[in-house]
């Protein structure tokens, strides 16, 4: 069984959604596990552990982070996984590199491989550098991140400042000759007394070879895209042990992905069985002010042809400071829409300038918390009112969201977009697992959708939030499972990797 650490919340979805589409039977657990925490039930193939952990002091990253991995050894996970953002946020202090430092003694890893490349979503890696788009990651609007501005796009030198364990790198020459050479590269560097191996993937099909030859190591770190590898290879290699048992047709040559494999679908698409939510009352709250989730926010505000545009509340902390009573505004405005009309909007996210102007105003970590809480506060209080479908855009907003929530347990369904996935929850007020009895209209259930800042076409949102298909009768979807909630964080949106082509930009408040 593989154990994912992922450092924010949305990242944690991403990285669960890989798996499955790779045919892994996978529960996502929010926040720290402790020792009261529920143990994951028998039969999963992989357990992610969903942390706020990216932006917090280093040191209280690596205790989370170590707790999480004890954790999952606890559960019977014997290969883990360390999820970060492909555009590989951090600063020269962590957290990425203090992280990986405590997994790999806690493993006792002779190496392990540095991938932040996702592919799919524009993120490609190549001598070193890192793309997001066509454009160096330090030219992208990622070097103006308040919280970790990325001003070098080399990931080896950005992790040789995190860290004073010998580092190497892969370069996509020695990828593309197969798993075998990327399998003994790795040997030679273990031999040698490297660390941690940065390895370059331009595609999907560098993803599956690096996966396959990687498919032993106790620790492996990187973005989303090597966990779709990673799992592919897991499937391609189970597949192989059933063919041989059988004795059937031969298994795919290493290297190459069988179009009927589990996997084949490594650049997203609906999960068939998947659940999707039903009908009732939805909204929209956003916390990003990526360039992307801005885009998607004026794509909601603004009417379609023969449709109305959504009706849109801001939460302005500069002339309401209080967490609290900026949540009453929005639920008293909240109340007064139409509950037959489109989903209603309630958003901080701002364009850069007046962002700065903001967080001038009030501090950056100030104004962070004040709209985590009010966020926090308006999620629970929406829920209370009968929202069946919460659609949430920012990292920090979606832990923010979860928390407040208490969510316990859920289902990742089908997904919105790539990496995207609803995910089916309790809602609060039952005290009823959303693994207990389908979603067949008695209003049990409360459906999240969870988007990185970065993420997703520029209508996903107006096609989230206008999402009525019949819910389906059974539970399909992987269960995810939670006790503890996350502990609070710090400011910041969390930049996680974008549709193909897409960049990142400052942050939401509270993201």
């Amino acid at each position: 069984m593989i154990g994912a650490i992922a450092d924010d919340f949305t990242g944690a979805t991403d990285v669960a959604v890989a798996f499955r589409r790779a045919g892994l039977r996978v529960a996502v657990h929010f926040g720290v596990p402790t020792a009261a925490s529920a143990a994951v039930e028998a039969g999963l193939d992989a357990v992610v552990v969903a942390l706020k952990s990216r932006t917090i002091e280093p040191t209280e990253a690596v205790e989370q982070s170590l707790q999480a991995a004890r954790w999952l050894q606890d559960q019977g996970v014997r290969q883990l996984y360390f999820k970060y953002c492909s555009t590989f946020d951090s600063t020269a202090r962590g957290n990425i590199g203090p992280v990986a430092d405590a997994l790999l003694e806690l493993t006792g890893a002779a190496t392990t491989v540095v991938v932040p490349a996702s592919p799919a979503h524009g993120r490609t890696q190549y001598l070193g550098n890192l793309f997001v788009g066509d454009v160096p990651l330090a030219e992208s609007p990622m070097r103006h991140h308040p919280l970790t501005p990325m001003t070098d796009s080399n990931v080896q030198r950005l992790l040789q400042g995190q860290t004073t364990h010998p580092t190497a790198l892969l370069t996509r020459s020695v990828v593309a000759r197969g798993a075998a050479a990327v399998r003994q590269s790795l040997q030679a560097a273990a031999a040698a007394g490297t660390d941690y191996v940065v390895v370059d993937a331009l595609d999907e099909q560098d993803l599956l070879t690096i996966g396959q030859a990687c498919v032993d190591l106790p620790l492996l770190t990187g973005a989303a895209g090597l966990a779709g590898g990673l799992g592919a290879a897991l499937a391609q290699r189970e597949r192989a042990v059933s063919q041989r048992a059988a004795g059937t047709a031969s298994p795919p040559v290493e290297g190459t992905l069988s179009a009927d494999a589990p996997g084949a679908d490594a650049t997203g698409g609906d999960v068939p069985g998947g659940d999707v939510p039903g009908g009732g009352p939805a909204a929209v709250l956003a916390g990003s002010c990526s360039a992307r989730t801005l885009e998607q926010l004026t794509a909601l505000r603004t009417a379609a042809p023969g449709s109305s545009a959504h009706p849109a509340h801001f939460l302005d902390a500069v002339q309401t400071p209080d967490a609290a009573a900026l949540a009453e505004q929005a639920l008293n405005w909240y109340e007064q829409q139409d509950p037959a009309g489109p989903a209603p909007l309630i958003y901080s996210s701002q364009p850069p300038q007046q962002l700065r102007a903001a967080q001038q105003a009030l501090g950056v970590e100030r104004a962070s918390l004040i709209l985590e809480e009010a966020t926090g506060l308006i999620a629970r209080g929406l829920a209370e009112r009968g929202v069946r479908r919460l659609v949430v855009a920012g990292g920090e907003t979606s832990g923010a969201v979860v928390t407040a929530l208490g969510v316990s347990d859920g289902l990742i369904g089908s997904e919105a977009a790539p990496g995207v996935p609803w995910i089916r929850t309790a809602r609060p007020e039952t005290g009823r697992g959303a693994t207990q009895g389908a979603d067949d209209g008695d209003g049990r259930h409360l459906w999240l959708l969870l988007k990185s800042g970065n993420f997703g076409d520029p209508q996903l949102l107006v096609r989230a939030a206008d999402t009525a298909s019949p819910a389906s009768s059974g539970d399909t979807g992987s269960p995810a499972s939670s006790g503890d909630t996350a502990s609070p964080a710090s400011s910041g949106d969390t930049a996680s990797p974008a549709s193909s082509g897409d960049t990142a930009t400052e942050t939401a408040v509270p993201a």
